[in-house]
């Protein structure tokens, strides 16, 4: 099992930039998930009747001392031709996680019924997704991250057709990223670095896209992670 060092308390080391930190390995002896396993069909009967499997990315060291806060956030994969991640990239003035790439998703409310009407709200009010264009499929297990955030990944099924306005107070880019690049280890790649006396670790997928190059890490990159252990389990 292992530990990502959180994104945020790393942000707060001078000049710190997560681009430049070496990578330490990449996981090319691990298989791609089969493509016709990442169709509709196939990701709907994954979830009916789930395997057994163990997440590999479960929890970040933790550095706030608050009460834990439940969230939820929406990994949409959106049906086109091939199957899409859609994704947003965090304005820059944000207190938390800014300017870093993240899942439509937030804080569970007590006017939400559940954490899938979490995540769905939380779509709707950051790009404008509807959801009468999104089937949920199922939840991923929780993703503790270092500043208390309990977070349910909710998954679903995006169709064609939809939308999107962001709300340009959080979100200042909306993009997609191939379902097949992100569930194959060899996109996967592991860092390390030494700091104030620690040793920490994290994951990365970058993407480079027709406009920039789309750095994925943190805990975005963990629970992709861990969709990838579902899937290929």
């Amino acid at each position: 099992m292992s530990s990502l060092q959180p994104a945020t308390l790393l942000s707060r080391l001078p000049n710190f930039d997560p681009r430049a930190v070496p990578v330490a390995r990449v996981d090319r002896h691990l298989p791609a998930v089969p493509q016709q396993s990442l169709e509709a069909e196939a990701l709907a009967v994954r979830f009916k009747t789930p395997p057994v499997w163990v997440p590999e990315v479960v929890a970040e060291p933790r550095y706030s001392h608050r009460s834990a806060v439940l969230a939820s956030v929406l990994v949409p994969i959106v049906l086109r031709e091939r199957p899409m991640v859609l994704l947003t990239q965090r304005t820059s003035h944000l207190s938390t996680h800014s300017g870093q790439i993240a899942f439509p998703g937030g804080k569970h409310d007590a006017s939400d019924i559940d954490l899938v009407a979490t995540a769905l709200r939380e779509a709707r009010e950051e790009v404008g997704l509807s959801h009468r264009f999104v089937q949920v499929l199922g939840s991923l297990p929780v993703y503790a991250t270092g500043s208390a955030f309990m977070i349910t990944p909710v998954v679903a099924l995006v169709h064609t057709g939809f939308s999107i306005s962001r709300n340009t107070d959080e979100v200042a880019a909306v993009f997609e990223v191939p379902l097949e690049y992100l569930m194959d280890p060899a996109n996967h790649r592991w860092h390390q670095m030494h700091a104030e006396g620690v040793s920490r670790e994290w994951i990365s997928m970058p993407y480079q896209d027709d406009l920039q190059d789309r750095f994925i890490w943190g805990a975005t990159a963990g629970m992709l992670r861990n969709l990838y252990r579902f899937l290929s389990a």
